[in-house]
């Protein structure tokens, strides 16, 4: 019988926990280790998982490395990539490395490839081991931490609200002339000014600059903190690349710029361009599959265009979602399927709307309801494809290590010009009698 009751209050918890997840995240942060571990070392993953979206970075890292090694790596498996580089970037690099080898090896590969942001990026240049608290935390809680932490960098503390998005910030001037018992809320100051991770050096040069600040938060699309950038590691960050490049300078920037050499352009340009021509050669090859149906219908020339012009554009606008997605980290190739059938749904439905009106306009055009069917069945089929490929492409060369940059467009031209081009004299080869 002595289990029972121990079943019971693992079974209380565990409602509250799911019931109040915000109320229990702040009490646990308050509980002492040893009583806070107990409680959560009984629960699921799918509660922890609740429960880690609203801690603290640093007592989310901080719990993370007390559990269980099996605990700990099916929970940061759980976890969004946003979420678990939340706590995996304020932790030491050893206890980062620690967490990491208790993943798979492609979750622990993709988050390694989150934190390893671009070249003179704010993310390189961000310290991501600050101190981030609550709005509703006390002074002297905030007091007790900071004497512990020992910082002595910091000019600000930075408070975050219940979903975790970065509130205010708080002056450390202001910090020790207010009351113990004063609320950080009551202190807290408006943030001028963020940037994001991806965000470049000039970037975080200029924001500084023009809002007068000495520590810069940087965020993920969210509005999630993930690190400062300080006044001090920008100016040595500003001065080691100014070294490099003297010392590296031979007459001709690595990558082509407005006033680059023409034959510098052309080294870096033809090579995409011979790709392009076989591709355009490809999509020419469709249409001369179906060289007697257009000699047939040659009303069907005048038509083409138009489908492979909208599949064109929709698999543009796919694609720069997807990319923007990617360059964000709002997105990883952990979520191609996602992306891919939201990105078929929307061209879908954009599909099931032009196809109405060109129907409509095809229709006074031609008075054949036949050319009329063509059109619009050919026309939802491309927009789906030029979606389905929008969002696929960029992820598909992301994972084979590619630039997603330099080459998605070619492909993705090719993909809409081929699908337009096919589903359009196919379907009116199969309609021939209708038109």
């Amino acid at each position: 019988m002595s289990g029972d009751p121990l079943k019971a209050v693992a079974a209380l918890n565990r409602r509250y926990l799911l019931d109040h997840p915000l109320e229990a995240t702040v009490r646990i942060e308050q509980l002492p280790r040893e009583q806070s571990l107990e409680i959560l070392s009984a629960q699921t993953v799918d509660v922890l998982g609740i429960l880690w979206k609203y801690l603290t970075p640093n007592a989310g890292a901080s719990l993370l490395l007390a559990l269980p090694d099996k605990l700990c790596g099916e929970l940061l498996t759980s976890l969004l990539p946003s979420e678990a580089l939340k706590f995996l970037s304020v932790m030491e690099q050893v206890d980062r490395a620690r967490c990491l080898a208790l993943l798979d090896p492609d979750i622990q590969n993709e988050l390694k490839d989150l934190m390893s942001y671009p070249e003179d990026s704010a993310g390189r240049l961000m310290d991501s081991r600050m101190q981030v608290f609550r709005q509703s935390a006390t002074v002297s809680q905030v007091l007790d931490v900071l004497r512990q932490s020992k910082a002595k960098t910091t000019r600000s503390v930075f408070l975050i609200d219940d979903e975790g998005r970065l509130f205010g910030k708080v002056a450390i001037q202001d910090l020790a002339l207010a009351d113990m018992d004063e609320l950080l809320s009551d202190l807290a100051q408006p943030v001028s000014a963020t940037v994001n991770a991806v965000s470049s050096r000039q970037e975080v040069a200029d924001t500084m600059e023009r809002f007068k600040i000495a520590d810069l938060p940087v965020v993920d699309v969210h509005g999630v903190l993930l690190g400062v950038v300080y006044n001090a590691a920008l100016v040595q960050a500003v001065q080691e690349a100014a070294t490099a490049d003297l010392q590296t300078m031979v007459g001709a920037s690595k990558d082509e710029r407005a006033l680059s050499k023409p034959l510098f352009a052309v080294r870096k340009r033809l090579p995409w361009l011979q790709i392009n021509l076989l591709t355009a050669f490809m999509a020419a090859a469709v249409v001369g599959v179906f060289e007697d149906t257009i000699a047939r219908f040659t009303a069907l020339a005048v038509l083409l265009p138009v489908v492979a012009g909208q599949s064109g554009n929709a698999g543009a606008q796919a694609l720069a979602v997807t990319m923007r997605g990617l360059a964000l980290r709002e997105i990883t190739i952990r979520h191609w399927f996602a992306v891919m059938i939201k990105e078929v749904g929307v061209g879908f439905a954009n599909g099931l709307a032009v196809a109405l009106t060109c129907g409509i306009a095809v229709y006074f055009w031609s008075g054949s309801i036949g050319l009329v069917l063509v059109i619009a069945i050919s026309m939802v089929l491309a927009m789906v494809s030029a979606g389905f490929a929008g969002a696929l492409v960029p992820i598909m060369l992301t994972r084979l290590g590619q630039d997603p940059a330099q080459a998605s467009s070619i492909i993705l031209t090719t993909v809409t010009d081929i699908a337009g081009f096919f589903s359009f004299l196919g379907i009116a080869t199969l309609l021939a009698s209708m038109i």
